[in-house]
């Protein structure tokens, strides 16, 4: 896949000062990419979000409505309006990813029109890298989402890119769904191409996110939650 036919859609909310710092790095480390960025940000501190507008090839917008499924929406409706063929939905703090792994994962992903998804994908070594609670949540979907499309792998670390036909089906997803969205989305892809694809890597926890707190764990419990109902939401339709 050239980096030509890729534009990237994130969304960010910088909760505190420490959090604004990492995400300043991050996505400056993304801009050095060249790659063309659509930000939905929250909107919340002005000299974050010019921020994020300076840095070359981003474009931001701040979605009027609140909540994780509408930034979403906004960031891939704004990438949607460039014209690459495909698009990279990713966190906005995937620094390590973004400066060593990205290009390579990009140079993997085969460009057929005709596979709608192609996951970053951990290896087993990787994802041992993470908080015990994260690893058994995320665990329990990669397994669900693997027996219900028959297509095993990582489906929760978070980077994959789709063909714009995915971001008509994605928009028109309810807001509630939370991040259910992304599990959501791989069940209609794969309804509509039959396609599945990981690129599996050594995509590590960063240093500083191996710890985990009780409110961490139970931010994990609840994303299992809104997983599980983004795969009975689509596949029950």
């Amino acid at each position: 896949m050239n980096l030509a036919d890729v534009s990237v859609a994130t969304m960010t909310w910088a909760r505190s000062p420490a959090e604004e710092i990492a995400l300043r790095r991050s996505l400056a480390t993304l801009a050095a990419m060249g790659l063309r960025v659509a930000v939905a940000d929250a909107g919340n501190s002005l000299p974050f979000t010019e921020f994020l507008r300076a840095l070359p090839g981003f474009t931001v917008v701040i979605p009027q409505e609140r909540g994780l499924v509408a930034q979403v929406h906004a960031a891939l409706a704004l990438a949607d309006t460039s014209a690459s063929r495909f698009i990279l939905y990713t966190e906005p703090d995937k620094e390590r990813f973004f400066e060593q792994q990205l290009l390579d994962y990009l140079a993997r992903a085969p460009a057929r029109d005709d596979t709608d998804v192609v996951l970053a994908a951990r290896s087993e070594q990787a994802l041992a890298t993470f908080p015990m609670m994260q690893r058994y949540t995320e665990g329990v979907i990669n397994h669900l989402a693997g027996e219900l499309l028959g297509v095993h792998g990582d489906y929760s670390y978070g980077p994959f890119v789709m063909t714009r036909d995915l971001v008509r089906v994605i928009a028109a997803m309810d807001l509630k769904l939370g991040w259910g969205w992304r599990h959501a989305a791989f069940v209609s892809a794969f309804r509509r191409s039959g396609r599945i694809t990981h690129i599996v890597g050594e995509y590590e926890c960063p240093l500083h996110q191996r710890e985990e707190d009780d409110d961490e764990r139970m931010h994990r419990i609840r994303q299992l939650g809104e997983n599980v109902r983004g795969l009975i939401a689509e596949s029950s339709r």
